[in-house]
């Protein structure tokens, strides 16, 4: 029996890892881009913490995934919203649980369509096993070793709460 880990502590945690982080890299205003659905529940809760000045931007990637050929499309698209100029900016890319790489590859390459950003810094509040892609990110709330047939899931978007499913399930 695993217990529930304190997803608020965690997300303050977080919070105060980022900004010594983006304090060490000379940056003071960035821009911070949650990836729906539960990538967006931990960037709004993040962004609040920070306390940061423009508006939070969001971005669905499910027409950038590589195995859209695959999957389909997903019967709940919602639009991106970047609704800063991503040129030169210092991005914080925020996702729930970083798992195989593809999710953020994707992110990364629907960033760059709306322009080269300055930076890109990767926080998540689940990084776990399985990595397909060099990815990885900068700051990571939790960290799990799962099995194969085991996936993490947020739940939210008011009360955050991780399970753990098995696929068997």
């Amino acid at each position: 029996m695993t217990t529930q880990p304190d997803i608020e502590h965690t997300l303050q945690s977080m919070a105060a890892r980022l900004r010594e982080l983006l304090a060490a890299r000379g940056i003071g205003d960035p821009c911070m881009v949650g990836i729906h659905t539960g990538g967006v529940w931990v960037a709004r809760r993040l962004h609040e913490l920070l306390g940061l000045g423009e508006p939070l931007g969001t971005l669905d990637i499910s027409f950038y995934r590589d195995d859209f050929s695959r999957i389909g499309v997903h019967p709940q698209v919602k639009p991106s919203n970047l609704p800063f100029d991503v040129e030169g900016r210092h991005i914080v890319l925020v996702d729930d649980v970083l798992y195989t790489g593809r999710t953020i590859r994707a992110a990364l390459n629907e960033i760059f369509d709306y322009g080269r950003p300055a930076s890109v810094t990767l926080a998540v509040l689940v990084e776990r096993g399985g990595r397909e892609l060099p990815i990885q990110a900068d700051v990571a709330g939790l960290q799990m070793e799962l099995e194969a047939d085991q996936q993490v899931k947020l739940g939210g978007p008011d009360n955050l709460a991780l399970t753990i499913q098995s696929h068997a399930e």
